[in-house]
């Protein structure tokens, strides 16, 4: 079955339609990108309800196109005026613009274009490898196992926050408890709709991810300085800042690793794969180097570790619907609005989808490649573009498809409430992730316990019974030692300077 999958994937991937998607959205995520502040959850927040009309496969294949194109993107603005695009190239400023400032600037957007879209052959290739062991995991889980692994995505929210614990935690429950807002699941009662029958069907997911991504950012935006134009020459060799990449193999590949790796634990994140490589690279390096005044390695160690993020951060959003950044939540908004479900449907019945969404990921590396090395002549005019042209454009596109995925004005109002909510969790550091994965994972726990209590007649049993079901056993034991974890550290640090 898996071959023939296989078989149906690739000729999705290569039709007609697919390919122009896929071209529209790397080029759209390339600009969306390279603008300071905008970046894929932004993006792809907005273009979400517009592919209503799409297929689901080519709706995916566009999602996952700008999520490519943008992790790219962001290192034009990065070398070039030190503004990164995204925040996942904010490592790339350290020895970008320093080699742009030498008049390398060439050489430095040479140097991303080759190591983002080989590593990201290479990842896209390693997710279509290790897929037939996917499959046998997540056809494993059943309701119990679930419900089990949307608590341990949640309880992550006290690793992947910075700063206060409490505060992610209190991010967290309240997306969960949005989420619980409209119809019962599983029961005709309405809850917290307060008699507004536009609230029987709950926020809806996409407007939610609208309002904390696209506008909440815009708020951001607007209360910014105009960021300054770069009067920066693009000096340099193309063909000198690719032959750069290729001398470096062990950074190039071991970077690829680190991304791939990292972009496999929800909550982490592009942005911590990227910082995580540079740091391994200079650590590796170490007097040897000049990092912080150009050198190319700065370049190749984060800009090699931004996309095989994105094939890593894939396989818990499909497979277990857990998303690992705001842009895997958004895509898995799209996943859930086009009426498919993470987990084992994606990888038994709609398993030819899953294959055309990784090949799609590895032809997208060809137009990176393509694209990148074309417009580097021309990259700093994508820089310059007014923020105060691009925020009005891109509020109006967001309550245009927050009022198209229902017709329902209770959508449109969610995009400006939790836009707002958005904007001062930012400011006073709640974490948006954890509020995306209360809102994320909320209903899967609720559907999934409901159902597993069903399956037991009521027992609570099923969810601890290590000798019936193992896997639900080892995943209540690991949501233990992430939550006890944190709170322990301190008190184990304590007695081991005293011993």
């Amino acid at each position: 079955m898996a071959v023939e999958s296989f078989f149906e994937g690739l000729s999705i991937a290569l039709s007609g339609e697919a390919l122009l998607w896929l071209t529209a959205g790397l080029l759209l995520g390339i600009v969306l990108g390279a603008l300071p502040g905008i970046g894929s959850p932004v993006g792809m927040a907005i273009v979400l309800p517009l592919t209503l009309p799409l297929d689901s496969t080519m709706a995916l294949i566009l999602l996952i196109a700008i999520y490519s194109g943008a992790m790219f993107g962001g290192s034009i603005a990065a070398i070039l005026i030190n503004a990164p695009g995204t925040e996942s190239a904010a490592a790339t400023t350290l020895d970008g613009y320093p080699m742009s400032k030498n008049g390398l600037a060439k050489n430095a957007l040479a140097i991303a274009t080759t190591a983002s879209a080989l590593n990201g052959f290479l990842g896209a290739l390693a997710l279509i490898l290790i897929s037939p062991v996917l499959i046998e995991v997540v056809l494993a889980f059943g309701s119990p196992e679930y419900f089990l692994l949307a608590i341990l995505g949640i309880s992550l929210i006290t690793i992947v926050t910075q700063g206060s614990i409490v505060k992610g935690l209190v991010a967290g429950a309240l997306g969960f408890m949005i989420s619980t807002i409209g119809t019962g699941i599983l029961s005709p009662r309405p809850r917290y709709t307060f008699g507004q029958f536009g609230l029987y069907d709950g926020i809806d997911f996409v407007a939610a991810l609208i309002g904390m991504f696209a506008f909440a950012e815009m708020m951001k935006l607007a209360a910014m300085k105009q960021i300054a134009s770069t009067d920066i020459e693009l000096g340099g060799s193309i063909r000198e800042g690719i032959s750069t990449v290729f001398r470096y193999p062990k950074t190039t590949l071991k970077s690829g690793l680190i991304g791939m790796g990292i972009g496999m634990i929800p909550g982490s994140g592009a942005t911590t794969s990227t910082f995580v490589a540079y740091a391994e690279e200079v650590r590796s390096v170490g007097k040897d180097g000049r990092f912080g005044e150009g050198d190319p390695r700065g370049v190749i160690a984060p800009e090699g570790a931004n996309n095989p993020t994105v094939s890593g951060s894939l396989i818990p959003t499909l497979s277990f619907g857990i998303p690992g950044s705001g842009s895997t939540a958004v895509l898995l908004g799209g996943i859930l609005m086009h009426g498919l479900q993470p987990g084992p449907a994606l990888f038994s019945d709609e398993l030819n989808i899953t294959y055309a969404l990784f090949i799609s990921l590895f032809l997208g590396n060809f137009l990176i490649i393509a694209v990148g090395l074309t417009v580097i002549p021309y990259a700093s005019r994508l820089t310059e573009i007014d923020t105060n042209i691009i925020i009005p454009v891109v509020v109006v596109l967001s309550f245009a498809g927050a009022y198209t995925l229902n017709q329902n004005w209770f959508d449109v109002t969610a995009v400006v409430a939790l836009g707002v909510l958005g904007f001062y969790m930012v400011r006073y550091n709640y974490s948006i992730i954890a509020f995306v994965l209360g809102i994320v994972l909320g209903p899967i726990a609720e559907e999934n316990f409901f159902r597993s209590l069903q399956i037991s007649g009521g027992e609570y049993s099923i969810f601890i019974d290590p000798i019936n079901r193992p896997l639900s056993f080892l995943l209540v034991l690991a949501i233990l030692f992430i939550l006890v974890g944190p709170f322990l550290k301190p008190y184990l640090e304590r007695k081991i300077d005293r011993a």
